[in-house]
């Protein structure tokens, strides 16, 4: 389990994180969504020891995890922009790793090497940003990590290479308990990989829920009153949002479907259609009711 407690880290004047607290439960998957310059990579920096906070802690499985070589043995990190040296290949960055990581797996390994589009034995440095994410993710998983650190990993990755990256990850957490932390401005990446998905804005927790108890609390129903129903109809289904052009409404409703459609049925309307709510738009609303402009958060 990682704990997060009333962290803030600052760079001069700009504060990056401001005391954020968050639990992460082992064997979880957790988003990190934010705009660029919201907090997420310095966060994951904090997390993985690479940053020290100015204040508050970070603790996996109940040790801090900055300078403790043993806490960060068991986590990988990999950042926007991977690091690689001039010679590094996969070949020889993993003769390295097999020194520096006890449960280092060379079958997966090799696995890995087979199904992912990258020669083993050419320069990563001269590859596409894509074709490094995937080096760096071969290299991570090929090393068994218990928490696996992840910043904008889908950047730059074709969609079948990224349907490859999410399965791999979902059998990774599935089979070897294994916590996965991702940051990404795009929540669409996200929303079929995730268990939990957390905002953060100007360095702060702004939003933190499940995915199921997120697609469970709201729905998005069109419908058409032969009679306008006044107000407090709207405030009684648990309408959070409204738009209406003429007798037709668009709701976004808190509730299930069982709770309010009875009650819009009752009024007998021209038509009526209830749809799910993509994870962005469940977002979108859920921020506009806190009073934020989500448009420029997410």
């Amino acid at each position: 389990m990682i704990e997060v407690n009333h962290i803030t880290k600052r760079f001069g004047k700009v504060t990056a994180v401001d005391d954020f607290t968050l639990d992460i439960n082992r064997g979880s998957v957790l988003g990190i969504v934010g705009s660029n310059g919201g907090g997420k990579s310095t966060l994951l920096r904090i997390l993985s020891g690479v940053f020290d906070a100015d204040s508050g802690e970070v603790k996996i499985n109940g040790q801090n995890i900055y300078n403790n070589p043993s806490v960060k043995g068991e986590c990988f990190f990999i950042p926007d922009f991977p690091y690689f040296s001039n010679s590094a290949t996969l070949e020889n960055t993993a003769y390295l790793y097999r020194s520096l990581y006890p449960n280092w797996n060379e079958n997966a390994f090799r696995q890995f090497c087979s199904v992912f589009p990258i020669d083993p034995d050419a320069k990563i440095i001269d590859m596409s940003k894509g074709m490094q994410r995937q080096a760096a993710l071969i290299l991570a998983i090929s090393t068994c990590p218990r928490y696996l650190l992840l910043d904008e990993i889908f950047d730059g990755l074709d969609p079948v290479v990224r349907r490859l990256v999410k399965k791999i990850l979902i059998d990774n957490v599935s089979a070897n308990d294994m916590t996965v932390v991702i940051a990404s401005h795009n929540l669409r990446e996200l929303e079929e990989l995730c268990d939990r998905i957390c905002l953060i804005h100007k360095g702060k927790l702004l939003l933190e829920r499940e995915i199921d108890e997120i697609k469970l609390g709201l729905r998005k129903v069109q419908v058409a009153f032969t009679e306008v129903p006044d107000n407090s109809f709207f405030e009684e289904i648990n309408v959070i949002n409204l738009w209406r052009n003429g007798n037709i409404f668009n709701l976004t409703i808190r509730g299930t479907e069982d709770e309010f459609m009875p009650k819009l049925e009752e009024r007998k309307p021209l038509y009526i259609s209830a749809v799910p709510m993509t994870l962005e738009e469940i977002f979108i609303s859920e921020m506009g009711a806190a009073g934020y402009d989500a448009e420029n958060i997410i």
